[in-house]
């Protein structure tokens, strides 16, 4: 557990180590203010029982407010009705993606909390803090939205940042990073358009870190403006695979 803010009221948490084995690294969030708390892209089976432990050594049941699911994928969502039947919790997803949740073995009676979020986001009151979940659709799932703290200025990224295999929770260097994060990007992010729409848009906000759900965390503005400007010039996706698009012999 890494705390990333602690001021006054408001607290950022990570948890960094949960993951084991064959699973891809995956890091858990919590957003506390008050009384009460957001988990973002709470993970697996698996990583439920020791998620649930360490949160509820900061926050109480009852103050679990909202779930967010950035996008589909399992090593986000796949814990979803443990945390729905533990807790009061009102869930948010991408409306894209709301009916394919109870796939997952959701409880007909926790259904109805969960939520969709509109193509265009939306802001959600935290006691008393309005945080902002904005759009990043493509990068990678066509519905994808990322959390906006105002408070600690911490820009929550969801899988794009992600890096595999640096031995680092924080990054120290940012060229010497970019070993770890270009394959991904390449191969999962579909287009450079849907990272310049991106950049142009994030680039309007005070942000003191940018936290990927896997790896390291760009902790400072510098590494922050850094990893915006790598990825606003990235080619990926079909912008350098339109030729593996041959029917095989």
């Amino acid at each position: 557990m890494i705390e990333l803010f602690n001021e006054n009221e408001h607290k950022n948490i990570m948890f960094s180590d949960l993951t084991e084995g064959f699973m891809v690294q995956a890091n858990q969030h919590l957003i506390v203010h008050g009384n009460e708390a957001m988990i973002l892209d709470p993970g697996g089976h698996k990583i439920y029982p020791k998620l649930f432990s360490g949160v509820s050594s900061v926050v109480k049941k009852k103050g679990l407010k909202y779930i967010f699911f950035s996008h589909q994928d399992p090593d986000i969502i796949a814990s979803a009705n443990a945390w729905l039947m533990v807790s009061d919790a009102e869930a948010y997803i991408s409306e894209l993606w709301i009916r394919f949740v109870p796939h997952f073995g959701v409880d007909k009676y926790a259904v109805s909390r969960i939520h969709g979020i509109p193509d265009e986001g939306m802001t959600l009151n935290l006691g008393g803090v309005d945080l902002k979940i904005i759009p990043a659709h493509f990068l990678h799932s066509v519905g994808n939205f990322q959390v906006y703290d105002p408070v600690s200025k911490i820009l929550y990224s969801g899988d794009l940042g992600a890096s595999l295999g640096a031995d680092y929770d924080i990054v120290k260097d940012f060229n010497n990073h970019i070993q770890y994060m270009e394959a991904f990007h390449k191969r999962y992010i579909p287009s450079g358009e849907a990272l310049k729409a991106w950049a142009g848009m994030v680039k309007k906000l005070d942000i003191n870190m940018i936290v990927p759900q896997h790896g390291a965390i760009f902790n400072t503005p510098e590494l922050s403006k850094q990893f915006i400007e790598w990825v606003e010039g990235l080619s990926c996706g079909l912008d350098i695979m339109r030729d593996i698009y041959k029917i095989p012999n």
